[in-house]
């Protein structure tokens, strides 16, 4: 019998009924990491607010889950409330590790900054630490530079996005896994049958802020001419934020063909794929975006930013476009591309093909993980 115990700040929330639901995405990750262990623990976070239509509920009693105290944020006081939370949560942290063979860290996040010195020093657990965010982020947060400082100088296995020739021996390049295996089987029926008939249809994933490239997708659009402002069907724009009411007004001022979805549940974004022809995610920083994978699956077209490692998997002109730069122009040249594809050159931009989409699925995560790791 092994057990994993995983520390994270993943966001879960109590439903009315009493039940535990959480960030769907990560909970969708740890339900298949169920093929490897025997027994999950999962110490995150519990929000004292309703919970959004995309989390989801853990799929077996072989997840137990203990809750952190909400702690976060970028204000100074979130940021104090982070250490002055830390004796409870690396008490927390302690007893769960007492009742594990193995731990993972999900980094970068606040309390990084003495969790991962903790199981550093104090802990002779295996383990591993995956560092979601971008690996070779320039002008990243003091507390996250801190906490890749670290995990370049350490010896247990760090996974990371994208492939770098300076990156220490024991960080290893992983892909971040988002597609079941039935998800890929009917992506590949999707892609078959998508055909190039304009208007098209576009989507945007993500929280609704500025650092993901909200604010320039809207500029973009609405600086286009005419008659590449035709062939663009629904803007269709899944995810929430505190200044979605702002861009619901800018949106209507601009007059812009743009659908706000709000957080809605993985079949219904995975219905929105099916139904765009592009995904465009111009985004100041990530690691690699599940959502670029997801889309591209049931047959998207990414139009993205060069930043961290999205140019290992995104070859401009190949199978999506990368933008030059974080500007209008640069995203307005992509929109431009795009809407003079051919449905020939559609069909060979999208044709992803099964062994380039396994690459994301969680089956091939769980057996590098077995290999690379265990």
């Amino acid at each position: 019998m092994s057990t994993l115990t995983i520390i994270s700040h993943t966001e879960h929330y109590r439903q009315a009924d009493g039940s535990l639901v959480g960030l769907g995405s990560t909970v969708t990750e740890i339900n298949e990491l169920l093929a490897v262990f025997d027994r999950i623990i999962h110490v995150a976070m519990l929000h004292d607010v309703a919970a959004p239509p995309s989390a989801l509920a853990y799929v077996s009693d072989r997840i137990e889950f203990i809750a952190l105290p909400a702690v976060g944020g970028t204000t100074w006081g979130a940021k104090l409330h982070v250490i002055f939370q830390a004796p409870n949560i690396l008490l927390t942290v302690r007893k769960a590790l007492q009742a594990s063979d193995y731990f993972q860290f999900r980094a970068p996040t606040g309390i990084g900054v003495y969790v991962i010195p903790y199981l550093l020093i104090f802990s002779s657990k295996k383990g591993w630490f995956k560092y979601a965010g971008n690996w070779k982020q320039a002008q990243a947060p003091l507390a996250y530079r801190f906490q890749k400082w670290l995990l370049a100088r350490q010896s247990r296995p760090v996974t990371i996005n994208g492939f770098w020739d300076d990156q220490p021996k024991q960080c290893l390049s992983f892909e971040n896994p988002c597609l079941t295996e039935q998800n890929i089987i009917d992506g590949q029926a999707v892609i078959q049958q998508k055909r190039l008939e304009y208007p098209i249809d576009f989507c945007f994933v993500g929280r609704l802020e500025a650092a993901k490239g909200l604010d320039l997708l809207l500029e973009t659009v609405h600086g286009l001419a005419a008659e590449f402002r035709e062939p663009i069907g629904t803007i269709h724009v899944v995810g929430s934020g505190v200044r979605q009411s702002y861009y619901e007004a800018r949106v209507k001022e601009l007059q812009l063909p743009v659908r706000f979805h709000g957080f809605v549940s993985r079949d219904a974004v995975h219905a929105i794929y099916t139904r765009c022809h592009v995904i465009v995610l111009p985004s100041a920083s990530e690691g690699f975006p599940k959502v670029i994978a997801e889309a591209m699956n049931f047959g998207c077209i990414p139009i993205v930013s060069d930043v961290s490692s999205i140019s290992h998997y995104i070859q401009n002109g190949l199978n999506g476009f990368l933008m030059a730069d974080l500007d209008v122009p640069s995203l307005t040249a992509c929109f431009k591309q795009v809407l003079e594809l051919d449905p020939d050159e559609f069909d060979r931009l999208k044709a992803h093909s099964l062994e380039a989409m396994t690459r994301f699925s969680y089956s091939f995560y769980n057996q590098r993980l077995v290999k690379a790791i265990l």
